[in-house]
């Protein structure tokens, strides 16, 4: 679903639409997926559902799960994006932990109740993947 494209981000395809939520969101078990591939070292019990970050365009957003969201799809409140460009396939940026982190504490999240092994967490950079892909 997403490989390695740069330091900070992978990059990905997903079917992007315009949604009445509240928050940027992708189906839960995607999110649980991504977030154990991202935020995680596979040691001890640690939380899936944590925010992730994605970039569409030059827009970030932290990203929840929600079983009502397709799989596949990136379900962006309607306010936060241009309806009429969308629902359109369009490329999605996934960033990493440690970036992940920089931009959910701009965003105001509260870190310290994300650590450790969340985004920003002495122990989540993910898994070391040989082919550098997530999911």
């Amino acid at each position: 679903m997403f490989e390695r494209f740069s330091s900070s981000y992978f990059l990905g395809r997903l079917y992007v639409e315009p949604y009445d939520g509240a928050e940027a969101a992708i189906h839960r078990t995607e999110h649980e997926r991504l977030n154990e591939c991202v935020y995680t070292d596979g040691r001890g019990v640690e939380r899936v559902d944590y925010p992730l970050v994605m970039k569409l365009d030059t827009a970030h957003f932290p990203v929840v799960g929600d079983d009502g969201v397709p799989s596949g799809t990136l379900a962006l409140p309607r306010d936060a994006v241009d309806a009429d460009a969308l629902p359109d396939d369009r490329p999605v940026l996934l960033a990493d932990a440690p970036r992940a982190a920089e931009l959910l504490r701009y965003a105001g999240y509260d870190l310290d109740d994300l650590a450790p092994g969340g985004p920003g967490g002495t122990e989540g950079s993910g898994p070391d993947r040989p082919d550098d892909r997530l999911a």
